[in-house]
Order: C-alpha cells, then structure tokens, then sequence
C-alpha cells in the first residue's frame, strides 16, 4: 500500500514548487506592460526565496531519511547545498532587475522567474538522490530549462547561437550519461547507489558504464576535455544567466558527483580507477584553463576559462572526499561544500559587477575597465575582492577555501595534485591580476562613465562582499558544515 505521507519528506522540493506556482499565478495577474512593474519585478521572488531559505535551515532534523523506497535520500547536508543554491539564485534575481526592467523584456520577466526555479528544482531532485533514475531526472529538469535562460535574448544572434550550442552538446552528453548508467545497470542488476555491489568491481561493463556517467558530468561540471561549449556559451548567454550557471548550475552538479561516487563506487578497483581518471581531469583542467584565460580579451570569455579552472578545484574535494578522514571527520565533502560557498560570493560579485558595467555602459572587453577606479572607484574595489577571493589570497575567504581543499587531498595521499594544483594556483594570480591592473593603473581615453548602480545591484553585491569578507573569518562555518558531514557521509 502507498504511504503518501512519504512526500511531506520532501518539504524542500514542495516549498520550492509552491513558491514556482504562486509566481505563476501572480504572473497571470500582475500588470506588467508598464515600466512600474508592479511588486512582481524582483521583489516578489527574493521574499518568496528568502522565506524559503529560512524555512528549509530550520532544524526539523539533523538525521538522513529516505522515502519513495529508497530513492529519495536526504541528509542533513543535502540541506546546507540546497540553501546555498537559494542564496545564489537570489543573488541572480538581484543581479536581473535592471535587466529584467528593459522594454524588451518588461514582459518576459515572469518566464525567467519561474524556467530559473524549475532548474533549481532539478538541482534539488539531483541532490537528494539515491537512486540514477532520479538523478536522472533531476537533471533533465536543471538542463533543459537551462537552454530557455541561455537563449533568453532571442534576437540577440549571440543569445541564440549560446542556446544552440548549449542543447546540442546537452543532449549528447546526457546520451552518454544514460548509456552510462545502462551499463552500470547491466553489470551490477541495480540503479540504488547502495546497491552497486563490490562483487561487479571486476565488470568491464562496470568500467564503461562508469567512464560513460563521468564524461557526461564533466560535461556539466565543465572539466576538460569536455568544457569546449564553455566560453562560447557564457559569452552568448545574458550576463545574469552566466553567472548563475557558472556557480549554481556548476556546485550542484559537484557535489552531487561527490555523494555518487561516495555512496556507489568506493570498492575494489573501481575506486582506483576513477580516482586516477579524475587525477588527470583536475590537471587538465586547471592548468589549460589558466593558460587559456591570460589569452582573452572579454571578459566573459576570461570568466568562462576561470570557472572551468575553479571547477578543477571543485573536484579536488572529490578526491578526499569519499570516506571518513582518520580523525572521523569527512574533510573532503567539508572542503568541497565550503568552496561552494566561498565560490559562490567571490563569483557571483564579480559577475554582479560585470553585469551593472554592462548595463550602464555596453562594455565587456578587459580593456574597457582600463581606469573603472577613477570613474566608479567602489565597484573597482568590489571586483578586487572578488577577484583576489577567486585567487586565493588571504585574508579573503577564497585562501581558506583553496587551503581546505588542499589539506583534504594531501591527507587523502594525493600530495603530486595538490602541488600542481597550488603552482597553478599561483598562476591564476597573475591573469586576475591583470584585471586589477586594468581598473587601477592602465588609462583610458573612454573610461566607463561614472554612474549609480540601482538598490537590487547594490544588495547582491553587499551579499557577496559580505560572503568573500566573513567567509573568510567566521572559523565557525567550517566546524558547522564538518559535523554535518560526518552524518551525511
């Protein structure tokens, strides 16, 4: 007999689909042919966010659960993800408002709300999954929404040629995700991660099937060599939309490679063979990527090279992050989930930066920053922590960040990466510094014009200076999520 009660498990998912179906409903509504807009235009959806963000952290229960027969599997760090996500999204909706507030997109503002949310709800489908089926689903249901944002610009040749890459690679990789996920299938008579028996280690059918499933989450991670659709897609996307799929699109496809792997394939050889896979992904990554960035010359390009290398990161936590440290703690998830966090401020500020530059003025080139201190000396300052955060020098919150999930690899034995990844580390430093460089000491005939950012800009760049700078001093935060951890291992 069905137990319907199981879904009230799933107060998350049913908070975020009510909050989808209010928006809906008050799109129908709400007037918003003029420029007034009406409450709808941001101010509805963050305190519908908001609320929903503080409903979920409220402490119902710091035990996992399970229902729907296993496949749903929450923990209590699922949650922490899940906020986290939240907070990005808001900062999104942030982010849109100017955007949003344009003529030629006055009507659309209620589409972008509601296809943003229901990749949201793919992501918090994928992150309480224990069984492929509904990994499955829950990305479908973040990627496919994800091309409607891409190409939200439609008349914008470069909006709808982003969208057109963006489905086409997509699709592919979902193919071989599936077909990944088929032959694991084949091979070990189950899809519930739990059930993926060691005996089947040996499987060559095993192996595909899991070399399958990885190609395909590089592809949504962005990792070499699967990152090819990166830049032209961020470069084409709208400003607001790179961002988000940048940090949110991109943390929770990380971790939810964390908890597969984590809970499915830590026996026998299998666990060797990923992890020497990822050995030479993480390289890959972080080094052609910070060689590709020093190259660019627009600045979304440059973000895009710089968000494939933070993904190399992203995956270092994986490699420690798959059992128990010696002392009980589970470092690597800790590492990876605060990185998120960390990421999340420093790159979503850089971006609200880059957006409210865009919109004030149409500029996009490095070069078209050359002098931004003289003209609007606090989003100079703003970008400079961001960027320094996104370095990994101290005392911002992305040094801290960098350092956890270095000692998280050490410990776990993989002491060659992290000395790669820390002389790649120092690379980086140099082509962010280059925009530095730009605001600060590099004149311009045409400097940005001095202008005033709107209140919405104006709070998700407080949000994240507020992340990049507390993050980095609020030693409690790391503690927090480490005892979390260790129960949702």
């Amino acid at each position: 007999m069905t137990n319907y009660t199981e879904f009230l498990y799933m107060h998350e998912e049913l908070g975020l689909l009510a909050v989808i179906l209010l928006l809906f409903v008050c799109d129908l509504l709400f007037c918003k042919d003029s420029k007034r807009g009406g409450v709808y235009n941001t101010a509805l959806p963050v305190i519908l966010l908001g609320i929903l963000t503080a409903f979920n952290l409220l402490p119902l229960s710091n035990l996992p659960f399970e229902a729907l027969g296993g496949m749903y599997h929450h923990t209590p760090m699922d949650t922490i993800v899940k906020s986290t996500l939240n907070i990005g999204t808001l900062v999104t909706f942030l982010m849109a408002h100017k955007w949003l507030a344009r003529p030629e997109n006055l009507v659309k503002q209620g589409e972008f709300y509601i296809v943003t949310l229901f990749t949201l709800l793919g992501m918090y489908f994928m992150i309480s999954s224990g069984h492929f089926l509904m990994f499955f689903i829950g990305l479908e249901l973040a990627s496919i929404p994800m091309v409607a944002l891409v190409s939200f610009d439609k008349y914008r040749y470069e909006s709808a040629e982003a969208g057109a890459k963006y489905i086409l690679l997509a699709l592919f990789s979902s193919a071989l995700l599936l077909y990944g996920v088929s032959l694991i299938y084949a091979a070990t008579g189950s899809l519930y991660f739990n059930q993926i028996w060691p005996d089947a280690s040996s499987s060559w059918l095993l192996l595909c099937g899991l070399s399958l499933f990885l190609a395909g989450m590089g592809f949504k991670i962005s990792l070499v060599p699967f990152h090819l659709w990166t830049a032209d897609t961020y470069e084409g996307a709208p400003t607001v939309v790179t961002g988000y799929l940048s940090v949110v699109s991109k943390g929770s496809a990380a971790f939810v490679l964390l908890v597969v792997l984590a809970k499915a394939f830590t026996f026998g050889g299998v666990k060797l063979d990923w992890q020497v896979a990822l050995f030479w992904v993480i390289i890959a990554s972080i080094t052609l990527a910070n060689l590709f960035a020093i190259r660019q010359s627009n600045l979304k390009r440059f973000m895009a090279y710089s968000a494939i290398s933070q993904a190399g990161y992203l995956v270092l936590g994986i490699m420690g992050g798959t059992e128990p440290a010696a002392d009980g703690s589970a470092q690597g998830m800790t590492a990876l989930v605060f990185y998120l966090l960390v990421y999340l401020a420093a790159n979503m500020g850089a971006f609200a930066v880059i957006n409210v530059v865009e919109q004030n003025s149409g500029k996009l080139a490095i070069k078209d920053y050359n002098g931004l201190y003289g003209t609007n000396p606090k989003l100079a300052f703003l970008m400079t922590l961001c960027l320094f955060s996104l370095a990994g020098i101290p005392p911002f919150a992305g040094f801290f960040s960098k350092f956890f999930i270095f000692m998280a690899a050490f410990n776990a034995g993989f002491k060659v990466l992290v000395f790669i990844a820390l002389v790649n580390t120092i690379i980086s430093l140099y082509y962010y510094l280059l925009i530095v460089k730009a605001m600060y000491i590099s004149k311009s005939d045409t400097p940005v014009a001095t202008f005033k950012s709107d209140g919405y800009t104006r709070a998700a760049l407080a949000i994240c200076t507020a992340g990049v700078l507390l993050l980095g001093i609020a030693g409690w935060v790391y503690n927090y999520l480490d005892s979390i951890a260790k129960v949702s291992l």
